[in-house]
């Protein structure tokens, strides 16, 4: 790696490690050297910048663009103005040196144009407040004279870039400006310096705002507004989050991220909330993941669910056709349509914010964001008036060509993207590969497990909480389903796929069989299923999304074997509940199916824990070759592994199967006594 680039991506991570400095994807750095061209073997300047779409924290050498710097800056002679802008960015393909690397964005003339070697554009909150402030060119003098100038707010592009380089060339002392609207840039002979010059900048900002900033920006804090206790608070939360997940997902299903951090709690119980979050974001990243702006419920904490519940319809009713409004007063005939008129924010007072997002990075993101925001609008409100770039500016943005361009590159969503899934008995076996089928497709996975550890080792498989999140669940208990459902709305947002396969066996004769071996067996898979059900439809049910329920229940609902009563009734119970709750939920778009396995040995809990050697006494075949016996006792001659249940719990769930409800699919590799009839 060019020494360049390696204390660039370095300078990059820092920067990007902190969120106050600059946000998730926010920004870009770069810098310019010298390499050797392959084809004349001699020298040739470079520019090495973060490409379009990156993240500035996990940035590595694949993530920047590298262009050819003479070419780059000839551009600025044939540069048509910024009435086609657009166009520039499109012409530096021309300037890419050699192959591979990642697109150049909009802010690559910026940083090529500039004549420094190391060049930061970041969205620290502490720049943003001056940047979003009534006075801010004042302000920006007051408190930097001639070292850091104001540039007025300009969309990104070309011209911006122009303007900068032209800045800088007027006052060789400046080490960076602060543009208008929109966040600041800095540079330096050396990578250290810019890096130097940025935290300055941003340091000095903070410290005039935490000396000069009023006590109480928002205003005094509105009667009955203050905080829910947690406890109180987050049970609201979890109430409401399927409600604004059904309403967020209007146009298009959306997952959810709820917090409730003290930055937000505060800004919802303060008098000006409603006036500051109706004049929307202002750094173009912010309002891209915010949309214009949040929607805000009206109502004290102590408001009645239902009503509530029955405002936030209103409140989303209004918001929608206000930004339709918002679309019509902007758009011409050659913009991109409609994106989508629901909220990405939801503030609701006492309780905290819900945001919205295609998957669950992007939903924690646009949270992220809004927090940075209310960091913004407290800044200049401390010390001036919040202006945000008005109305007509931010639509520029949200539906620029460059912007739909940038979205067509995303990759294709996968089947299960935006579905969150609840997976008990997830901790291992087949609940384990169910898990990790349904992650690898797309979906968000609640790991629910009575061993905490267990499912905290598959949610890390997975992947981590944007994929994954691990919570401790025993079925048998109402109270503990009732949390742990909880637990998977407030991660998610909601629910869409319910995955019922906690079970247990104990290979017993009749006459062996105690009534404490029936009542486990029978409280783990059929009353636990019940309860998983129950507490599980009462989400989708308020989401108003559909949804699917799985059953794993087993061949053994249907064939009967001999030592097995109590396990054969309660998979035979379990079976049923898919025809009861199928013929019941239908009308909610709620589909219930179930899975029928034969011994699924290898990877198995319940084999594991004596069930196998159990069977295989039964069988009379040792235990290490019983998957070879079931295997050989079936018309295929094959051992069904976890891997094949989660298949199917795939094909029933992916979008092919719509139509079907109530249906058992067999995975048992041809088991004749266990035929449908």
């Amino acid at each position: 790696m060019h020494s360049e680039v390696q204390a660039l991506v370095a300078r990059s991570n820092r920067l990007g490690a902190d969120p106050t400095t600059t946000n998730y994807a926010g920004g870009n750095t770069s810098a310019k050297g010298e390499a050797t061209d392959p084809v004349t073997g001699g020298p040739v300047e470079l520019l090495w910048v973060k490409g379009s779409g990156g993240d500035l924290g996990t940035l590595t050498e694949a993530g920047l663009a590298v262009l050819r710097l003479d070419r780059l800056r000839a551009l600025a002679d044939v540069y048509p103005g910024v009435d086609r802008e657009d166009e520039m960015v499109a012409a530096f393909d021309y300037c890419l040196h050699g192959r591979g690397g990642a697109a150049p964005s909009i802010d690559t003339a910026m940083h090529g144009l500039v004549d420094a070697a190391h060049v930061d554009h970041l969205h620290p909150d502490a720049g943003i407040a001056l940047a979003t402030a009534a006075d801010g060119p004042a302000l920006t003098k007051e408190i930097f004279g001639d070292r850091v100038l104001w540039v007025p707010w300009r969309r990104p592009g070309f011209q911006l870039g122009l303007d900068i380089a032209a800045v800088a060339r007027a006052n060789p002392q400046a080490i960076g400006v602060v543009l208008g609207g929109h966040g600041i840039t800095a540079w330096g002979a050396t990578s250290e310096e810019c890096e130097r010059h940025s935290l300055e900048i941003i340091r000095t900002a903070q410290a005039y705002l935490d000396r000069h900033g009023r006590p109480e920006p928002f205003g005094p804090v509105i009667a009955g507004h203050e905080p829910l206790p947690p406890a109180q608070r987050r049970a609201r939360a979890a109430a409401l989050a399927p409600v604004l997940r059904g309403l967020a997902s209007t146009d298009r299903p959306q997952v959810g991220h709820f917090t409730d951090s003290d930055v937000v709690l505060d800004f919802v119980a303060r008098q000006r909330h409603p006036a500051l979050a109706a004049l929307g974001t202002s750094c173009p990243d912010h309002f891209l993941r915010t949309k214009v702006r949040p929607m805000v419920l009206d109502l004290p904490p102590s408001a009645s669910l239902d009503e509530t519940v029955a405002r936030l319809k209103e409140l989303h009713a209004a918001y929608r056709d206000d930004y339709r409004a918002y679309y019509e007063r902007h758009a011409s005939p050659d913009s991109p349509p409609m994106r989508g008129a629901d909220p990405a924010i939801v503030l609701v007072p006492g309780v905290g914010m819900f945001s919205y997002g295609p998957n669950k990075q992007t939903a924690r993101v646009a949270g992220e964001f809004y927090v940075n925001a209310i960091n913004v609008m407290r800044g200049a409100e401390s010390v001036s008036t919040y202006a945000p770039i008005d109305e007509a500016e931010k639509f520029r943005i949200e539906y620029w060509a460059l912007e739909e361009a940038k979205l067509a590159r995303m990759p294709k969503p996968k089947p299960l993207a935006t579905r969150i899934a609840l997976v008990t008995g997830a901790g291992s076996g087949i609940g384990r590969a169910i898990a990790h089928r349904l992650a690898a497709e797309g979906a968000c996975v609640v790991v629910a497990d009575r061993d905490t550890a267990a499912a905290e080792t598959v949610a890390r498989e997975l992947g981590g909480a944007d994929v994954a999140v691990a919570v401790p669940v025993d079925v048998t208990d109402a109270g503990a389903v009732a949390d742990a459902v909880a637990a998977a709305v407030l991660a998610y947002g909601g629910l869409d796929l319910v995955v019922n396969n906690a079970g247990l066996s104990l290979s017993k004769s009749l006459l062996d069989t105690t009534e404490a071996d029936w009542d486990i067996q029978h409280d783990v898979m059929a009353k636990g299923s019940f309860l998983v059900s129950r507490e599980a439809a009462r989400v989708l049910v308020d989401q108003g999304m559909g949804g699917d329920i799985v059953y794993i229940s087993s061949k053994n609902s249907l064939f009967a074997g001999p030592n097995n009563v109590a396990y054969g009734a309660a998979k035979a119970d379990q079976a049923h509940q898919v025809r009861l709750l199928a013929a019941e939920l239908g009308g909610h778009g709620i589909r219930v199916n179930g899975i029928n396995p034969d011994g699924v040995v290898r990877g198995s809990g319940i084999f594991a824990g004596g069930w196998g050697a159990k069977r295989a006494a039964v069988y009379g075949v040792p235990e290490e070759r019983l998957g070879e016996y079931y295997a050989q006792r079936t018309l295929l001659k094959r051992e069904v592994l976890p891997e094949h249940v989660a298949n199917a719990v795939f094909v029933l769930t992916g979008g092919e199967l719509s139509h079907t409800t109530g249906l058992h699919v067999p995975v048992d590799a041809g088991v004749a006594a266990a035929f449908l009839r």
